[in-house]
């Protein structure tokens, strides 16, 4: 099992969709990672050898990826609800940051209602 930047790569995987398992890097980042290693990317990521795996390593730890690209993401949250900006404040209030409707839909932001019965008047 390949290991570059603290995450497994999955063997049964093919080298392009195996690098996605690293944050930070998507299907074309990864296409452009084996293209500048020389690797097809057809071959599969337990296929790889010691010279492949570390020239891969090589081209990754150029890119801002992990925990630094996580901390940059939450660092430009943190800087929008500060300022108080439109987007800053969706944030802060947990509702949908780029224009979705929020009337019908939306449930993942909001969260799950629950509904609650009317209490029943006690009777004289």
């Amino acid at each position: 099992m390949a290991r570059i930047a603290g995450v497994d790569l999955p063997n049964n995987k093919r080298g392009d969709v195996g690098l996605t398992y690293i944050f930070g890097i998507g299907r074309s980042t990864a296409r452009k990672i084996l293209e500048k290693c020389g690797i097809d990317s057809a071959i599969k990521c337990g296929d790889w050898d010691d010279a492949q795996t570390a020239a891969i390593r090589a081209e990754v730890s150029e890119l801002r990826i992990e925990g630094e690209l996580r901390t940059t993401v939450q660092m430009n949250i943190k800087r929008l609800m500060d300022i108080g900006c439109y987007r800053g404040i969706r944030h802060r209030a947990g509702l949908p940051v780029r224009g979705q409707s929020t009337k019908n839909n939306a449930r993942t932001r909001k969260g799950k209602k629950k509904t609650v019965a009317n209490k029943k008047k006690a009777t004289k």
